[in-house]
Parts: structure tokens; C-alpha cells; sequence
């Protein structure tokens, strides 16, 4: 086990040797897995955030993607050892490693920032997810209400309450026409009920029957009046209602139209701010959360971001305060005696290539100058064979060998022999 955790960490389990390396290392390779672990569930939550939380399925494959490929990160730098191939020949221990670099660990720096924004940040939310839902639903509620109070739906509104007062005031007009005649018809009653009293000897004339011309007379054709004004009343009420018929359809259309262009846009604005719970709403609301109740939510937000960040950092944090360890000398010095080596290999094979090449030149040399005389001899050779020839057929003495300037005595040709 522990060596599956050094080869975890990129590093040789050979040169391990020592029990404070073996336990360094085998921390880091713990961490690598752990961050594996962070890493993917990580990795799933920024994708379920950025598909508004419907959890797609998929969200799962992604999430160990991102954690290998920060892994793979995390490995390089830890499994690097920063070699020193100055002085080579020197057995000085300061000479075994250069000193870090501080781009290559800002760089891890950086890296552990985006990564704690993209993907601390979405467990966040998930961790607080039910107060993240109840002050969303107070935001959506004041949303809604403020949306009430202007826009489309006020404007809507406005106009559907013109119309009903239109229509309340032809009820009233129509009402009050009824009104006047149910008035009148009462009044009616209460004259023929004295005119009867009258008639009976109850009434104001105590005298018993109702002659024409008397007070009882006079009170029937009274009540009779108001019943022929009540009717009359009534069919005016009847006429406005048919006058105002028109109108009260045209606004009864109206109402209907206004109410569901009204209930429509109520629809698409609760539509509207209830897809507003993505991402930035929600880190928007746990940012509240924070500020408002900081030692009740606040304080427990910051510690487990700090604690995921330092889980982020802790492969790279390890390998930086263990540099010049003994694992990182032995490596370093198995990487040096190659490399001096080599070098020494690779100078002896330039000297021997030199030494082949200068050997070569002077035998080419010598074969060249070799070649020259012999072509001289031959020339000499010739021209005599020539002379010889001539003068044992011509038997006159033709000096043609005067005309070669090497072979104007025999020592000269002798010479060129040697």
C-alpha cells in the first residue's frame, strides 16, 4: 500500500530510503487521493451550477476530468526534483539541487484560486442549500411585488379598474332608475293602505266607504299615479340597459382580454425570477447569508473554504517546505553521475574523432604527394623513350629531355625516383 501511494506521489520507490521520506511521501500520495475525491464532487457541483441544478447525469464524468487533470499538476511538481548539472565533477552536497523556482509554485497558487472559486465555491452552496432556497424566496417574493407595482401589469391593471368603474357607473345610473320606481311603488303601497283604512272608517275622514271625490278617492288615484311613474321608471331602466348593451360587451371583451394578459405576464415574470436561482443568485445569497449572520454562517463558510484550499494546496505545500530532502539528493545524485558520464563519454568521443580525422588528413596528404611524383617519374619515362626512339631512327641527337625541368641531370631523376 505504501508503495502505490509513492508511486501516486511520482516519486521512485527505490530511492526512498529513509522512514521521514517514506512518510512524506506517502502523505502526499493520501492528499493526491483525497483531492481526487474533492476534485470530482467538485468538478460535478460547477456542472450541475452551470446547468441551473438540474443534475444532468453526465455531471459525473466531467467531475473526475477536472480532478485528474489538476492531479496530473500536482504530480509533475511533486515528482520533479530541481537538478543542479553545474559542476559535476564537485562533490559538494550544496551543489546537488538548484534553488526552487517560484513560478512553478505561484503558478500552483493560482491554479488552487481558480479552483476554489469553480469548484469550493459550488459545494458551498450545496452545503447550504436550505437557507440558500428560503432567502431566495424572500428575494422572488419582493421581486414579485415590486413587479406588481409597475411594468405591464400596472398598466393592465390601470385600465381593467377604468373599466369597471365605467361599468359600476351604468349600474348606478341603472340602479338608481330602479331605485326611484321601487320608491315610488313603496309609496304607492302606503297610500292604498291608508286608503283602505280610510274606507273602513279608520282613517283621517272616519267615514266608512270610499266615495269618488273623497280623501279614500284621492288616495287610490295617488297610488295609482306612483304605480304608472313606477313603471314608467322601469322602462327606462330597461332602455339605458339596452342603450348601454353595446358598451358593456365592448368592455366586457375588454376585461376578459386585460385579465388574461394579465394572469400571462404574471405567469412569465414568476417564470422569469424563479429561473433567476442559478449560480450568481445563489452565491449572490450566500454572500448575504455571510455578511447578515457572519458568526452563525459566516464563520463555518470561511473555515470550510480555507479547509478545502488547504486540501487543494496541501501534494504542493508538502513538496515545498521538503525541498533538499534526502530523496531529492539521492535522485539528484544517480541524475549528476549519469550526466558527468555522459559528459565524459561525449568528450572522449570528440578527442577520438579529432585524432581519426587529423590521421586521416596526413594520409591523404601523403597519398597525394605520393601520386604527384610517381606522375613525374612517368612523364620522364616517356620523354626519354621518346628521345631513345628518335635517335635510333632519325641517328641525329634531339635533346627533348632538356625541355622537362625536372630531368636536366640523372641525379635529378634519380631523386625523383627515391
Amino acid at each position: 500500500m505504501r508503495r502505490l501511494l509513492l508511486r501516486i506521489a511520482n516519486v521512485n520507490p527505490d530511492s526512498v530510503t529513509t522512514h521521514s521520506d517514506r512518510v512524506l511521501y506517502a502523505s502526499i500520495g493520501a492528499f493526491i487521493l483525497l483531492y481526487f475525491v474533492y476534485g470530482t464532487a467538485g468538478g460535478a457541483a460547477f456542472v450541475d451550477a452551470s446547468a441551473n441544478y438540474t443534475h444532468p447525469w453526465w455531471m459525473w464524468l466531467v467531475g473526475p476530468l477536472v480532478a485528474i487533470g489538476v492531479i496530473a499538476y500536482d504530480r509533475a511538481v511533486v515528482g520533479r526534483v530541481a537538478i543542479n548539472y553545474d559542476r559535476l565533477d564537485s562533490a559538494d552536497p550544496d551543489d546537488l539541487l538548484r534553488h526552487p523556482t517560484l513560478g512553478l509554485y505561484l503558478g500552483r497558487l493560482c491554479l488552487a484560486l481558480l479552483f476554489a472559486v469553480i469548484i469550493t465555491e459550488p459545494l458551498m452552496l450545496a452545503r447550504y442549500q436550505g437557507e440558500i432556497n428560503a432567502r431566495l424566496n424572500e428575494v422572488h417574493n419582493a421581486q414579485i411585488s415590486e413587479i406588481e407595482q409597475g411594468g405591464a401589469i400596472a398598466t393592465y391593471d390601470a385600465r381593467l379598474q377604468e373599466l369597471k368603474k365605467q361599468a359600476a357607473a351604468d349600474d348606478s345610473a341603472v340602479q338608481a332608475l330602479n331605485t326611484r320606481a321601487a320608491e315610488k311603488r313603496s309609496d304607492a303601497r302606503k297610500l292604498y293602505q291608508q286608503a283602505l283604512a280610510d274606507s273602513e272608517g279608520d282613517g283621517v275622514s272616519r267615514k266608512a266607504g270610499c266615495p269618488a271625490g273623497g280623501f279614500c278617492d284621492t288616495l287610490v288615484k295617488r297610488s295609482r299615479a306612483l304605480d304608472d311613474q313606477a313603471a314608467r321608471l322601469d322602462q327606462q331602466a330597461a332602455a339605458l340597459q339596452t342603450t348601454q348593451q353595446p358598451a358593456r360587451t365592448s368592455r366586457q371583451a375588454e376585461e376578459a382580454d386585460l385579465t388574461t394578459k394579465i394572469s400571462e405576464q404574471r405567469t412569465a415574470n414568476a417564470d422569469a425570477i424563479r429561473a433567476d436561482a442559478g449560480f450568481g443568485a445563489r452565491t449572490k445569497a450566500m454572500w448575504y447569508l455571510v455578511s447578515s449572520d457572519f458568526w452563525g454562517i459566516g464563520v463555518f463558510y470561511i473555515g470550510i473554504a480555507l479547509l478545502l484550499v488547504a486540501l487543494d494546496c496541501a501534494a504542493v505545500g508538502l513538496k515545498i517546505v521538503s525541498h533538499g530532502n534526502a530523496y531529492e539528493r539521492t535522485e539528484a545524485r544517480i541524475a549528476r553521475r549519469r550526466e558527468h558520464e555522459a559528459a565524459i563519454g561525449y568528450e572522449q568521443g570528440l578527442r577520438d574523432a579529432r585524432r581519426y580525422a587529423e590521421a586521416t588528413s596526413r594520409v591523404m596528404a601523403e597519398s597525394i604527394g605520393k601520386a604527384s611524383r610517381d606522375e613525374e617519374l612517368a612523364d620522364i619515362a616517356m620523354d626519354r623513350a621518346r628521345t631513345k626512339l628518335y635517335k635510333s631512327v632519325a641517328s641525329a641527337p634531339v635533346h627533348l629531355l632538356e625541355r622537362h625541368p625536372a630531368a636536366r641531370s640523372a641525379r635529378d631523376v634519380d631523386r625523383l625516383r627515391a
